[in-house]
């Protein structure tokens, strides 16, 4: 029984070590290597829009978050989608002079982010910027 006990406290302690160290190794919410990320990802955790959509920047996985789910999975994913009416006139004046203006798109939140649809499926993920 102690010798349970015991493998219990080391395996516990074991992961607060690993899970504390990446929390160190990694403290910038905007890092995609971030453990609060990396959980939200995975549907693990709860993170600030804000901050989940400023993490895909430098996330080379970013389009396996988007491409391929529906208009309700990405909300249920990131909250609201907006559409470019909705956005900074600087996103819609992107978007109006973009190869994608007759596509159908939503914007994630007010990020940079611009969804580009085919139906109800997403087929890309754009970053808004420099236009």
């Amino acid at each position: 029984m102690r010798s349970r006990m015991l493998i219990s406290v080391i395996i516990v302690v074991v992961v607060a070590i690993f899970f504390g160290g990446w929390a160190l190794t990694y403290p910038s919410s905007n890092d995609p290597k971030n453990i609060k990320y990396v959980l939200w990802k995975a549907g693990l955790y709860k993170v600030n829009l804000d901050q989940a959509t400023a993490a895909m920047v430098g996330d080379p996985n970013r389009d396996q978050l988007v491409v391929g789910k529906t208009k309700v999975q990405l909300r249920d994913k990131f909250g609201p989608l907006l559409s470019s009416a909705e956005v900074s006139p600087y996103l819609k004046a992107c978007y109006q002079n973009s190869v994608w203006k007759d596509k159908d798109v939503l914007f994630i939140g007010q990020s940079s982010w611009m969804v580009v649809f085919d139906g109800d499926k997403a087929t890309n993920l754009v970053l808004v910027k420099g236009c």
